[in-house]
């Protein structure tokens, strides 16, 4: 029961005093500014992408002649080298099936005059092997 007492006596004291304020004072504490220090340029560690320009030209004729022309940037590198429509097919298939595809309309074009030129040929050799048999006859 002292243990009651105690308790009962102290609820008594809390309840009889009026609970004043507590106000502490702070003295402000003074603040250090921060040293600005100027900006340092350093040196950047990212990996810089070095591009290199090249400009490959590739031209063709009616006829299915093929030539490339090859320049790293402004220096000439390779001037109206004959390359064959074959080659120039198998790099173009190899870049771009859009890119293969407007080549080989073009040397598709060029195969189909081809024929036809050699079509008239065979058919005034044909004039000319017979003209020759008539003469050894």
């Amino acid at each position: 029961m002292q243990a009651d007492t105690l308790v009962e006596q102290e609820e008594k004291v809390d309840a009889e005093a009026p609970a004043a304020p507590v106000q502490q004072e702070v003295a402000p504490v003074p603040q250090e500014e921060p040293e600005v220090k100027p900006a340092k340029r350093t040196k950047s560690t990212a990996k810089k992408t070095r591009t290199v320009e090249l400009t490959l030209t590739v031209t063709g004729t009616a006829d299915g002649e093929w030539q490339a022309d090859l320049v790293h940037g402004t220096k000439r590198v390779v001037q109206g080298l004959v390359i064959s429509a074959a080659a120039v097919s198998r790099a173009a298939k190899e870049l771009h099936d859009d890119i293969a595809g407007g080549i080989d309309e073009v040397i598709e074009a060029a195969r189909t005059q081809h024929r036809t030129r050699m079509e008239e040929l065979e058919a005034e050799l044909a004039k000319v092997k017979a003209a020759l048999a008539e003469l050894s006859e």
